[in-house]
């Protein structure tokens, strides 16, 4: 049971709100001194070679730099303005402009918490100031913030693709569905609800002389650019031209292009952009390398056959084990972050998954999804955190609460619609 109970300590001291990549490092090293010595560790330098080497994981660093150059690029401010003046004579047409706009940023940049703040900054006030309810308004944003998480490029599908061994490619293809599913109920939710209640969101006033046709060519020049960028990084995969790998570059390079159209090239720009990278590329590795250390003792414990012993013989056979498998994601995502799921959780499941005969795709969207819920859940919700440390000292942490439990709702239902009917977006079960 020292697996087991390895287990347990690691989630106590995350809660507890130790690093990451130090807890499970941490506790692979005194447990893994317990279990065996300090022979289990010979091998340790081999594994860190091994995940340094994979060329699915090269990705990771060249996405987020796209995002993070495409942020300093004022991308977000100019596509929530043009399209609050294009919908926003509409009722709730701010909302569903902000919609659009999270998805456009997923598919350009991938990186939640630059989705969320950009748009936390730039729409909310826009939006109270309209006189839009505070829940609803802090649920927007959020909501469309998260489709970072499933639309492509997702950084999640790609550490996804890594786990489980799948080709990103195909990820990448099989998430587009669900991802344009979720925006489409996000906005019948916003279209129902304004019918039902006009006062919630009402029409934006007009504060410019711009014509109709002067309003649609603005947000045509401000959406062009960022939906050409999309084009090059996901048409390069889905028609065979590049590797998500290569993608990746060709984003990069792709977004210190948009830098330059938009003005707003420097080389302290590109300087900063790139420390940034630094940063989070070496987070989201260190939390590797830790986890790689923390599955190794898990392992040598015997932990993995206690925990697979236990999901195989769970009643509904497949179904059991799914279903199972989704609630404990999702009850994780409550307190700790994707990253580590990705990497301890999963590792556990996918035998289980495999040995059953599950479709290994459809299995890597189902996470993908219950992960991207993981980022709304109170009280730990990522995507909370960076909305309250950017909104206006009017908004408490309650209303942010309170607005996004109508879209976990809408993620639910299209996570369940995904888990029994698979063949709707073209997987098999």
């Amino acid at each position: 049971m020292i697996g087991i109970i390895m287990f347990g300590v690691a989630l106590l001291m995350l809660m507890l709100g130790f690093p990451v990549a130090f807890t499970f490092g941490g506790v692979a090293l005194i447990f893994g001194l317990i279990a065996q010595g300090p022979d289990l560790f010979a091998y340790m330098p081999f594994r860190i070679f091994s995940v340094m080497q994979g060329i699915t994981l090269m990705a990771i660093p060249l996405f987020i730099f796209m995002g993070i150059v495409l942020q300093k690029t004022r991308l977000a401010e100019q596509l929530l303005e043009s399209m609050g003046r294009l919908f926003g004579g509409l009722p709730g047409g701010l909302a569903m402009s902000t919609i659009v706009v999270g998805a456009l940023l997923a598919a350009s940049t991938g990186v939640v918490g630059a989705s969320v703040v950009a748009m936390g900054l730039i729409s909310l006030p826009v939006m109270m100031s309209h006189g839009y309810d505070k829940k609803l308004s802090c649920g927007t944003i959020c909501a469309s913030g998260t489709l970072g998480q499933i639309i492509p490029p997702s950084i999640i599908l790609i550490i996804l693709g890594d786990v489980l061994g799948l080709p990103v490619g195909d990820l990448f293809r099989a998430a587009v569905g669900p991802g344009a599913v979720l925006v489409g109920l996000y906005v019948a939710y916003i279209i129902v609800l304004t019918l039902i209640n006009p006062k919630l969101a009402p029409p934006m006033r007009r504060d410019n002389d711009d014509s109709r046709g002067q309003e649609i060519v603005k947000a045509l020049i401000a959406v062009i650019p960022p939906l050409a960028l999309i084009a090059v990084v996901l048409g390069s995969i889905f028609t065979g031209i590049a590797t998500p790998t290569e993608s990746s570059a060709l984003g990069g390079v792709g977004a210190i292009v948009l830098a330059l159209i938009y003005r707003q090239f420097s080389f302290q720009m590109l300087w900063d952009s790139s420390k940034d990278t630094v940063k989070v590329t070496a987070m989201v590795f260190a939390i590797l390398l830790g986890a790689t250390a923390f599955s190794m003792t898990f392992s040598y414990t015997g932990g993995d056959y206690i925990l697979e012993d236990f999901l195989m013989s769970l009643p509904g056979e497949k179904w059991g084990f799914l279903i199972v498998a989704m609630v404990v994601i999702m009850i994780l995502g409550f307190f700790i972050d994707f990253v580590e799921i990705a990497f301890i959780i999963v590792p556990i499941l996918s035998p289980v998954a495999e040995s059953m005969g599950i479709n290994m795709l459809w299995f890597a969207i189902l996470i993908a999804m219950n992960l991207q819920t993981s980022f709304l859940t109170p009280p730990f919700g990522f995507a909370l955190f960076y909305l309250k440390g950017v909104s206006p000292p009017g908004v408490r942490t309650i209303d942010i609460y309170r607005g996004v439990i109508p879209f976990i709702g809408l993620q639910a239902a299209v996570l369940i619609v995904l888990l029994l009917f698979p063949s709707l977006f073209g997987m098999g079960g």
